[in-house]
């Protein structure tokens, strides 16, 4: 396995060793009370895994079990539902997710809530924001961020117009008002899955460039920026901002590794960790992990 250390930034390293049941797509993480780790995935009423270690992964059944009917009008009638995001905050479980269709931006971004994340547990929250055909964004693709003063934002979107940002009401955690800023585009072309995080003076953007679900022929690759504040602007190493298409590339397809992306990060014990997902060459989707170092200059690179 080539595997990059903290002193070679510029090679991408294999994904880490993950067991189990490692078939996601749209994997995003996050920590329980008791240390152990709760993934949610794109799929039927939101498939959910569990991991004691973040190497051997479990199914733990789905967030809905009973169905998704309120996502029914965006999604054609089916129980398939898009890139959870999940965030453990306040004694709560908060999973923001997407109901929409292929090449179509009349979607819409749920909440739903739970005490515990078990499967059977969640309570549908209702409607965060939606999107339609006359809209030049798209509701997809939901990452809830807290910035340093404790104000809660969700950034989202793909294609269209780029990556958007709302501000929420932590109370609620519904829309505050009704603000839609822009933080990153490619004037149409193939931006999504954003998700930012904060770490040192800088808040950092991540999102997936180019095509995903194509199997191996996927494309995605995961590009960053950075700025002081939560809500940009963006620029990535070269000064180039996110909003014209500005990114440095952090992780991309090599080998037998093919479009990793719709990335997540999660800050551990160990330090900052990559969540992904990535195409083998018979096409099947699987979860990734790796490390997350910082250069001199505060750029991340996994290893």
């Amino acid at each position: 396995m080539k595997i990059g250390g903290p002193g070679t930034p510029g090679s991408y390293p294999n994904p880490g060793l993950v067991t189990g049941d490692i078939g996601v797509h749209d994997p995003e993480v996050t920590k329980r009370p008791d240390g152990t780790y709760l993934l949610a995935h794109t799929g039927d009423n939101i498939p959910l895994k569990t991991s004691a270690d973040r190497t051997a992964w479990r199914n733990a059944g789905a967030a809905f079990p009973g169905g998704v009917p309120w996502a029914h009008p965006y999604t054609g009638g089916g129980n398939s539902v898009w890139a959870p995001d999940i965030t453990y905050v306040n004694g709560r479980y908060y999973m923001y997710y997407s109901a929409s269709g292929f090449g179509r931006n009349t979607s819409a971004i749920f909440l739903a809530t739970s005490t515990t994340g078990a499967s059977g547990s969640w309570t549908n929250q209702g409607l965060v924001i939606e999107s339609r055909a006359s809209d030049d964004f798209n509701a997809i693709d939901p990452n809830l961020v807290i910035d340093e003063q404790g104000r809660w934002w969700l950034d989202f979107g793909s294609f269209w117009s780029g990556i958007k940002m709302i501000r929420l009401d932590p109370a609620t955690g519904k829309r505050a008002d009704n603000t839609v800023l822009g933080i990153a585009g490619r004037g149409g072309g193939a931006i999504e899955a954003p998700f930012i995080y904060r770490r040192g003076g800088y808040y950092y953007q991540m999102v997936s460039f180019d095509f995903c679900c194509r199997g191996a022929a996927s494309t995605y690759r995961i590009m960053v920026g950075r700025s002081t504040s939560v809500t940009g602007p963006y620029v990535d190493r070269n000064g180039v901002p996110m909003t014209s298409g500005g990114g440095t590339q952090l992780l991309a397809g090599h080998g037998g590794v093919h479009g990793p992306g719709h990335q997540a990060v999660l800050a551990d014990n160990d330090g900052d960790v990559l969540f992904y997902h990535w195409y083998a060459d018979n096409g099947a989707s699987n979860l990734g992990i790796n490390r997350i170092g910082y250069d001199a200059e505060g750029w991340p690179y996994v290893y």
